[in-house]
């Protein structure tokens, strides 16, 4: 085989009670949809020999590369509040991990690649629509300087999968800093077994948290904070930029503190913090404003199966862990407020911040206006004598209902802002253009793109993950990109594709 991967495989030598090794089940007839070559380049992987025939080979699991040990990762989890103690990748195999070009430790994995001991009853498979939406939104993410997954390759299987209907399918390769979730230690603490939770937080700790003290008495409560304060700084970015994840499982959220399974996942337009986008989540469980909370009853149920591994009895257990809770909420504030100032132009935060923040999120919400589109025409406006007229045209395409009221509100809102401005910052609109993108993947831009691949033209795949990845330039010639969708563009519901 001319491609080669050096795959070390640190997660393999784990006990076995925390995988079961499997082979992905070959695909009919591969083909390659997309290569990520920067990121293979990162990876270490050698590919300039490879055919486009082989690379889709490989990325379809139809061809095990030299050093691969498949595995699939054994865990459980909350989904929406309720436990389901057995779950695993139950379409997706873990090709193996390596060290990177940085000394960084990284998975490859094949997203939609066959039937695993723990599908159930599913076919292991993956559409083609879900694994393009993956694709781009974390290359968006990756842009914006979230932590997230990477997306390494996009293979059309040549296959069909039935969902509502007959979809074209797909297998999709991800790379992230380890796929290890809060519920892979759910799935150890609840058969009690720890030793194998003992192995894996130390695993974690070598892996993720190596500043961390492993023979230390309290290195798990420690372990446990660091992920807390990862966590906190992870959805204050997705909150600062609209972000909603739609599914936020305990299984679904990352020890490294990586955002991970964009699922039914989007960008808010109109600003509204009730909003809810995942057609499964029918209570608004998972909806903008609930994330910072659901982030913090997620990091209790970690706590909980990690208190076998705290120092004390269980009593000084209990009362650490929700020590470190109490502060994961000040964490978040803290990190939030940080985003939101920086959107505003002001590197720090004083007294009174947060109220000015609050009150232009109020606006927002009042005038039903475009989160994105605001803080990119905010970043033009810095100085008291800038031109306001096009930040009041997205006011004026909004479904307002209060256009008066609220034009006033943002008018005085506005004024007071500048001038906090020329106190704190003469080189506001600089800071804010680096912060406030122009261009997200906004839902019904990620559908058509999904539309017309599915019709066999992947070109509006390729020009709207040539756009998402270059997020902070403002271009003319994109407004299409730039700006909300009209309406009989717009999405109002996203799916998982499971």
């Amino acid at each position: 085989m001319s491609l080669s991967i050096p795959f070390s495989n640190a997660y393999a030598q784990l006990p076995e009670q925390c995988f079961a090794r499997v082979l992905p089940t070959p695909v009919k007839n591969p083909l390659l949809f997309a290569f990520n070559q920067p990121l293979a380049d990162q990876l270490g992987i050698n590919y300039s020999a490879a055919t486009e025939q082989e690379l889709a080979g490989v990325f379809a699991g139809n061809e095990i590369p030299a050093g691969a040990l498949p595995l699939a990762m054994a865990y459980c989890g909350h989904q929406f509040g309720q436990l389901n103690p057995q779950l695993g990748d139950g379409r997706a195999i873990l090709l193996g991990d390596l060290e990177d070009t940085n000394g960084q430790r990284c998975d490859i994995q094949l997203k939609g690649s066959g039937r695993t001991p723990f599908s159930r009853s599913g076919d292991g498979r993956s559409p083609l629509g879900p694994a393009l939406r993956e694709y781009i939104l974390c290359e968006a993410m990756q842009a914006l300087g979230v932590p997230t997954t990477r997306a390494l390759a996009l293979v059309a299987s040549g296959e069909y999968v039935i969902r509502d209907g007959r979809e074209p399918g797909a297998v999709f390769t991800r790379v992230a800093s380890s796929h290890i979730r809060v519920g892979t230690f759910q799935f150890f603490a609840l058969r009690r077994d720890h030793d194998a939770l003992q192995a894996l937080a130390q695993h974690v700790i070598a892996r993720h948290y190596p500043h961390i003290d492993a023979s230390a008495d309290d290195a798990v409560l420690q372990l446990f904070k660091a992920i807390c304060q990862r966590q906190a700084e992870l959805i204050a970015q997705w909150m600062s930029l609209g972000f909603i994840h739609g599914v936020m499982n305990t299984d679904n959220m990352t020890i490294s503190g990586e955002t991970i399974d964009y699922g039914p996942c989007a960008f808010m337009e109109a600003f509204n913090p009730a909003m809810v986008f995942s057609s499964i989540d029918r209570q608004g469980r998972y909806a903008y404003q609930n994330q910072p909370a659901i982030g913090q009853w997620n990091l209790a149920r970690l706590a909980e199966a990690l208190l076998p591994l705290f120092p004390g009895d269980e009593q000084q257990a209990v009362e650490d862990a929700t020590a470190v809770l109490h502060d994961y909420s000040d964490q978040h504030q803290r990190a939030w407020e940080q985003r939101m100032n920086r959107k505003l132009g002001l590197n720090d935060v004083q007294p009174g911040d947060r109220e000015r923040i609050e009150a232009l999120l109020n606006i927002l919400e009042q005038g039903r206006m475009d989160y994105t589109g605001f803080f990119r025409q905010l970043s033009h406006i810095s100085r008291a004598d800038a031109e306001r007229a096009p930040l009041f045209a997205l006011l004026q395409h909004s479904d307002c209902r209060n256009t008066a009221a609220v034009n006033e509100a943002l008018h005085e809102w506005l004024s007071e802002w500048q001038a906090e401005l020329a106190q704190r910052n003469n080189h506001a609109g600089e800071l804010m253009q680096a912060t406030n993108p122009a261009v997200i993947p906004r839902n019904h831009k990620v559908q058509e793109a999904i539309m017309a691949a599915e019709e066999g033209d992947f070109a509006p795949f390729q020009t709207l993950l040539e756009k998402v990845t270059d997020p902070f330039v403002e271009n003319a010639e994109d407004l299409s990109y730039q700006c909300p969708a009209e309406p009989h563009e717009k999405v109002l519901r996203t799916f998982c594709g499971t």
